[in-house]
């Protein structure tokens, strides 16, 4: 079998997760051969990683006719364009959530997340996701959408009971939560296609779309997503500066807090939530209750691991949490971070869709519909309304 050559978009905390589950592959022969980024960091991360190329521009890097494979791990307005682009250039895709989102149009009055109307970007969105669609299917080449939560050990061991007990889920409840992003881009609309909803609410948005889809299939059944309904806020903006000490989140048109819930066709229901002002570290979590039990999938935190520590000093180089203001008192332990929300796995089923041509557990499809309800999502809250898909 031929080596998998792979060039990575991106250097920053999901590259770093993206090239622990690359070293972890195994049956078949896969390399990071180079990374492209324009900051000085892309240079100490390649020396550390052994990644023998170097590129300035995302350009040099699709130009490059040995790689087979562009992992697009880069803030999100860039990732539409850079999935057809690399495709375009005959690789197969890996690209990070979201798959798509509305970042502003000529004329938009800024800043857009507080004057562009919600119904118009809904609208906008599904115009371009049809377009990129219809491009990537083009190529004939492989999108593979790096969602994973749908790879989570946690969430695959939920579906494989709902697929032997065929039970019907009745409710779902999923939630990513944490005390805020640290990136400038992530205030801004214009950067992220929108706030807390889309940056982390996607995650579990995607696990409960997924997981019906699963119960659907296992029951021969077929379940759509029947309407949407939502609400979001600023809820940190009554912090005064003295009160941000921990929570790093300071929007600028969006939201820090959602909740989402869908209504299936089947009359059942998910509530998806998110927010930027939650202490103790990141919450993945996804709940599933069907008519023969209930499924609790505590991604992080989990009790794999728990310390209680009392010097931040001596515990400097040790890694023990995403988003934790200190790392002292009782702390969940994340073992093994990229196996245990799934990143390991996610890498390893798309090398072998690249190897064998079949298609990736979290594809296309997926992509395209976690946002296309998340902007119904959107759109419902600014009208006040059950939105219909």
């Amino acid at each position: 079998m031929a080596k998998i050559r792979i060039g990575l978009a991106g250097c920053g905390f999901v590259s770093e997760l993206h090239m622990h589950a690359y070293r972890r592959v195994y049956g078949v022969d896969v390399e990071v051969r180079a990374v492209a980024a324009r900051g000085d960091h892309v240079l100490e991360f390649a020396n550390r990683h052994q990644i023998p190329t170097v590129y300035r521009s995302f350009r040099d890097l699709i130009a490059d006719g040995e790689l087979d494979v562009i992992d697009i791990c880069t803030p999100p307005n860039l990732h539409t364009s850079m999935i057809v682009d690399a495709m375009q250039a005959g690789k197969h895709v890996i690209c990070e959530k979201p798959f798509a989102g509305y970042f502003g149009r000529d004329g938009d009055k800024a800043p857009i997340g507080k004057h562009v109307p919600k119904a118009l970007m809904y609208e906008r969105v599904l115009d371009e996701m049809a377009v990129t669609r219809a491009a990537i299917n083009r190529t004939g080449k492989l999108f593979m959408y790096a969602e994973d939560w749908i790879y989570a050990p946690a969430v695959t061991k939920t579906a494989e009971i709902l697929k032997a007990t065929k039970d019907k889920i009745l409710f779902m409840k999923g939630e990513e939560s944490h005390s805020g992003s640290h990136a400038v881009h992530a205030a801004q609309w214009a950067m992220t296609g929108g706030g807390s909803l889309i940056r982390m609410g996607c995650h579990p948005l995607s696990a409960v779309l997924y997981l019906k889809q699963v119960e659907a299939k296992a029951r021969g059944e077929t379940i759509a997503v029947a309407s949407v309904t939502c609400d979001i806020g600023n809820v940190t903006a009554i912090l005064k500066p003295e009160e941000r000490t921990y929570i790093k989140a300071n929007p600028v048109d969006v939201e820090d807090w959602g909740v989402l819930t869908v209504t299936f066709a089947d009359g059942t229901k998910a509530t998806v939530f998110s927010g930027d002002m939650i202490m103790g570290g990141v919450r993945n979590l996804i709940e599933t209750y069907t008519s023969g039990g209930s499924l609790f999938a505590n991604i992080t935190p989990n009790t794999h691991m728990m310390s209680y520590q009392t010097s931040d000093e001596k515990l400097a180089g040790v890694y023990i949490t995403e988003k934790v203001d200190r790392k002292t008192g009782w702390q969940y332990v994340c073992l093994e971070e990229e196996w245990t929300r799934g990143y390991t796995q996610e890498i390893q089923d798309f090398m072998e869709c690249v190897a064998t041509g079949r298609q990736p557990l979290s594809d296309l499809a997926l992509a395209f519909e976690t946002i296309k309800v998340n902007y119904a999502g959107y759109w419902a809250a600014e009208d006040g309304r059950r939105v219909a898909l």
